[in-house]
């Protein structure tokens, strides 16, 4: 990303009508004539979560889930509701009783294991699901988990950003205050960090990654878009038609795109900078009537590919392009079709977004503490693209140590949620990786940004990883540079290219 409750227990089955946080007050009464036909359940243990440094309510312990198939109808784009249906394909490392996804979003009405109804409870105040299997999930055992709801997204507020922002799913209103639309209604994700589950029932932690085949149902004359590659597009009855995307590569879930518009879609020419040098689908959406400088923004996306993957490695997945909104929103690296506002429609940010496709959602932290590791690695590619334009990367260093020296800074790992996005998580964390330059050379700094994406690419990574990685790849000298700008209470002297 580039930015500078109530606690009533609902209890349900599978063949009940589902409460959710906006229907729950209305609800109240019939829920009580509904509870004494419901079967007796186990009470509603506290969630065995990652115990995430920043967001420790975050996931379940143990659970994997390796593929959501995912069922969305848009009816009234511009307008907060949605219908949905989602498979989860889940396994487990541990045994596990109880599944508690993490989910505050429209009403839950069916809860479906295997395809037979199950027994599930919704707590608002924990933002889970939990649903009883008819026995434990155990480890190497594959299972199907699917639940359908509809109705209007919960909110769930960004922890750290200068002004209220709310994430998950988002609703842009039509403008009709003159004679015929002159903007369609619109809807997207912008879900980072922890806003997938208020639209999607998920175990939302970047350290479960799944693949996902996502189809987008919407009136006709809208377009749905999805990360991943575009398998089918469907008319309908009744006016409608369904988009289908399948993203094959594992993404956390604050990673997926969707957006649904009165889009033009754009394809250019595939760029040869896949694995194995296979060709990397381009194409990128624009609200029909987008102005010629935005979408100049992201003419030179190809070359832009072509620097990054010879500095980085392959790029990791099958497509990559922007799905430009209107909202003065923060942008977003949404996996393979990043989220691109306007008012960020410009080179440096469409670069950096790209770059995140190597470090963020084909390598993800672990942690939320690590979030560095995305965003120092991206800001770096700016000052690597910088060069490659016959810029000068050492004053861009120079300006950088600038503002952290105006603005203060920490260690690298954060401690706080605010600490997630500040300037020591970009320009520090870029200021790191510049030491490791500085130190080894280029020759060896490329090898050991290549051997870090070949090693981790499709997984998840701490920083005590990459400082490991340094020590066997680049030496003590290194790994010491690395250290140095990770753990310092106070800011290093600025590194200085030969």
């Amino acid at each position: 990303m580039n930015r500078l409750r109530q606690s009533l227990t609902t209890v349900l089955t599978g063949l009940l009508i589902g409460v959710g946080a906006q229907a729950q007050a209305q609800m109240s009464q019939l829920q009580v004539a509904q509870v004494q036909d419901i079967p007796s359940l186990p009470p509603l243990q506290a969630a065995r979560t990652t115990g995430d440094s920043i967001f420790p309510a975050l996931g379940q312990l143990g659970l994997d889930v390796l593929n959501y198939d995912l069922t969305l109808t848009v009816a009234r784009p511009g307008t907060s509701e949605l219908r949905g249906e989602v498979t989860l394909t889940l396994t487990a490392t541990q045994p596990l009783a109880q599944i508690q996804l993490d989910f505050f979003g429209p009403t839950v009405s069916a809860v479906r294991w295997n395809g037979r109804p199950v027994v599930f409870r919704s707590d608002i105040a924990a933002q889970k699901l939990l649903v009883v299997p008819p026995a434990p999930l155990l480890p190497g055992v594959e299972a199907t988990l699917t639940v359908s709801y509809a109705g209007a997204p919960g909110i769930v507020r960004d922890p750290d950003f200068s002004y209220p922002l709310e994430l998950g799913w988002q609703s842009v209103p039509g403008d009709e205050a003159s004679a015929g639309a002159t903007r369609a209604g619109a809807n997207f994700t912008l879900s980072e960090p922890n806003g997938t589950h208020t639209f999607l029932p998920s175990n939302d932690h970047p350290s479960d990654k799944a693949t996902f085949t996502t189809r987008i149902t919407v009136p006709a004359g809208f377009t749905g878009a999805a990360s991943g590659v575009q398998v089918s597009q469907t008319e309908l009855e009744g006016g409608f038609q369904t988009f289908v995307f399948r993203q094959a590569q594992p993404i956390p879930t604050y990673a997926l795109a969707i957006h649904v518009n009165q889009f033009e879609r754009v394809e250019s020419p595939a760029v040869p900078v896949g694995v194995g040098g296979s060709p990397v689908q381009r194409r990128d959406y624009f609200p029909v009537g987008t102005a010629q400088p935005t979408r100049e923004a992201y003419a030179r996306t190809a070359e832009m590919l072509r620097v990054l993957s010879g500095w980085f490695g392959p790029y990791p997945f099958e497509a990559y392009g922007v799905a430009v909104v209107t909202p003065q929103l923060p942008a977003l690296e949404t996996a393979t079709l990043s989220t691109m506002p306007v008012t960020s429609s410009r080179e440096p940010v469409a670069l950096h977004e790209l770059a995140h496709q190597w470090f963020g959602n084909a390598i993800t932290p672990a942690d939320w503490s690590d979030v560095w590791l995305n965003e120092g690695f991206a800001t770096y590619a700016e000052l690597l693209w910088a060069e490659a334009q016959g810029q000068d990367g050492q004053a861009i260093a120079a300006r950088w140590m600038d503002t952290l020296n105006r603005r203060g800074t920490r260690p690298l790992v954060a401690r706080t949620p605010e600490q997630l996005f500040d300037t020591s998580a970009y320009q520090r964390g870029a200021l790191a990786l510049h030491a490791l330059r500085v130190a080894v050379g280029d020759d060896r700094f490329r090898a050991f940004l290549q051997a870090y994406t070949a090693r981790y690419s499709g997984g998840t990574v701490r920083t005590a990883d990459l400082l490991a990685l340094a020590q066997t790849q680049v030496g003590p000298e290194g790994e010491a540079a690395l250290k140095l700008w990770i753990e310092s209470p106070a800011l290093p002297a600025l590194p200085i290219l030969p």
